[in-house]
């Protein structure tokens, strides 16, 4: 495992016959702690590319490196627009509260009519916690 003076027989991962069995560091993201255990499930399936693969991670560009003021500019642009709707919300909830009120106090319903409002709003929220949290 390693370059080569000449570069021309570059080795990404070593052979299954190498001595060096050094864990990868594994940080806490899911997907690398997924990925992880997926290449020790399948360790000993090595493929012989001759260097292609550390040719071609070579040959890719840099990661840009994010400016340290995205984070917190971005904090701040949703404590803001958190901010104007705190502040718009009252009225808005009022008006929309007065207008149901007289929507629902305009035409009589039934109490069968109230029972297949609230069974529908139960179906539907239960379908979509369902399609939420299957695995798929």
């Amino acid at each position: 495992m390693g370059v080569l003076a000449n570069d021309a027989h570059i080795i990404m991962n070593p052979s299954p016959t190498s001595s060096s069995s050094a864990p990868p560091d594994i940080s806490a993201d899911w997907l690398d702690q997924l990925l992880a255990s997926d290449a020790a499930d399948h360790g000993g399936d090595y493929i012989a590319d001759n260097g292609f693969t550390a040719r071609i991670m070579q040959a890719l560009p840099s990661r840009d490196a994010l400016p340290a003021w995205r984070k917190p500019a971005i904090a701040a642009i949703w404590l803001v627009a958190a901010a104007l709707l705190a502040t718009s919300l009252p009225g808005t909830a009022h008006e929309v509260a007065r207008e149901a009120f007289r929507l629902f106090a305009a035409k009589p319903f039934s109490l069968s009519t109230l029972a297949f409002v609230l069974a529908a709003l139960g179906i539907a929220a239960w379908t979509g916690a369902a399609l939420a949290l299957r695995r798929d």
